[in-house]
């Protein structure tokens, strides 16, 4: 695989960007080498800037379900450009998109859009304590929510795949509002509830964890999160930055039947651009400024290019058999995955929800972080690069989800699967 454009980008990027990246993880470091810088992607696949094309199953971390430059998406951003980029004041498309997110689930009467999944979450447990007047969070230990100061401990994500479950920068006087669960384990919430009788404000949780590779909720773990919190007085707060239209048109709260009190977005809402939201029942989100005391701007939030792309894209996941389409694809690339690692006799588990997976280098079962850190990251780097020199393109580190769009071909999906079983061999 030729990389020398690439290798001359990062070398330039070094020099002036921390580390030569945006966002830690795209450093390669976890796997080792170059980062490919890519040009162009569409449909399925991204092209590097040294013209290498790939199977794509990163999707910009998810928010792809259409695939790359999907026409409708791109018409709808290139009408709004041509009207004006921002205007910091109020537009017709954010309040469609806000009426498409209330219709969609059902535990969300009003939303506010922000512009990313950190600044979503990081209001959203704002908000909660100005709901109940209490200071501390739960959160689950590798359950990423972004970069917020109080939500980088135990974190998942980049903070998990370079080794910094704690953040230098954050104060301990502040971590020590966030107490940590062991996720998929009610015991560890219940101890927490005992300790803090009156202290906590909410628990904030990934329903299918997607920060430290895809990790299902177990039976009943949800439901109980539900009556812990409400024996208690506390609110629940779903993270569904990753699977709010991903699982499921109504979110993984819709897969599961469980409602939250206060729902965090982004990703899928802004098809592929920068955005985030949250949003609950009318009596808590009445604590929002102007109409409360608990407050929070944005001068981009609303900006009518995310907001175009979100409405064109969940107008699209709309249409009949969209979600059917991804499930298909999803399980004919995991089986077809499963099946060669079974053959190459390689220890693994593949955790799938719906169109998103992750395949550890672990025999698993992978259902909480002690677990998830039991698996072989090295293996796993070199298995990801075996993959790029094959063409496809997964996550540079064990702890993310991969996801499959509708742009996902069953050719896609069958070469992707020769290219894994070619991978393992030349593991050895």
């Amino acid at each position: 695989m030729q990389q020398t454009r690439s290798q001359q980008l990062f070398e330039q990027a070094q020099r002036v960007i921390p580390g030569g990246v945006n966002s830690p993880v795209r450093s390669f470091r976890a796997v080792e080498g170059t980062p490919p810088f890519i040009a162009r992607g569409n449909g399925s696949r991204v092209r590097d800037v040294d013209g290498n094309e790939y199977i794509d199953y990163l999707g910009s971390w998810g928010p792809l379900a259409l695939g790359h430059a999907h026409p409708a998406v791109v018409e709808a951003v290139q009408r709004a450009a041509a009207d004006g980029t921002s205007f910091g004041a109020p537009v017709e498309q954010e309040v469609q998109l806000a009426e498409m997110i209330c219709a969609a689930l059902p535990s969300v009467d009003s939303v506010r859009l922000v512009n990313s999944g950190t600044e979503a979450c990081m209001t959203a447990l704002r908000l909660a304590r100005a709901h109940t007047g209490r200071s501390k969070i739960i959160k689950f230990a590798g359950n990423y929510h972004g970069h917020a100061d109080g939500l980088l401990v135990a974190a998942g994500s980049g903070a998990l795949t370079h080794g910094v479950p704690t953040s230098a920068g954050v104060p301990e006087s502040y971590a020590a509002e966030t107490l940590i669960a062991t996720y998929n384990d009610l015991s560890s919430v219940e101890g927490l509830f005992e300790a803090w009788p009156d202290d906590i404000a909410a628990i904030i949780v990934e329903p299918v964890a997607g920060n430290m590779g895809v990790v299902p909720p177990a039976d009943g773990f949800l439901p109980g999160l539900r009556d812990v919190t409400q024996r208690n007085g506390s609110l629940l707060i779903f993270d569904e930055v990753i699977t709010g239209f991903r699982v499921a048109y109504g979110g993984a709260q819709s897969l599961y039947g469980v409602t939250p009190d206060i729902t965090t977005m982004g990703k899928i809402i802004g098809g592929g651009l920068p955005v985030g939201a949250y949003g609950g029942r009318s009596e808590v989100m009445q604590q929002v400024a102007p109409l409360g005391p608990m407050y929070q701007a944005g001068t981009l939030s609303g900006n009518p290019l995310a907001v175009a792309a979100g409405v064109a894209t969940l107008t699209e996941l709309q249409r009949p058999d969209v979600y059917d389409q991804l499930e298909a694809a999803a399980i004919r690339l995991i089986d077809g995955v499963t099946a060669a690692f079974s053959r190459a006799e390689i220890p693994s588990t593949v955790n799938r929800v719906a169109s998103m997976f992750t395949g550890f280098f672990n025999p698993g079962p992978v259902a909480a972080l002690a677990q998830v850190e039991q698996s072989d990251t090295a293996a796993y780097g070199r298995y990801m690069h075996a993959l790029l020199d094959r063409g496809v393109y997964i996550a540079p580190s064990q702890f993310e989800a991969g996801f499959v769009s509708i742009a996902h071909t069953d050719a896609d999906i069958d070469r992707t699967i020769v290219a894994v079983s070619d991978a393992l061999a030349a593991l050895g």
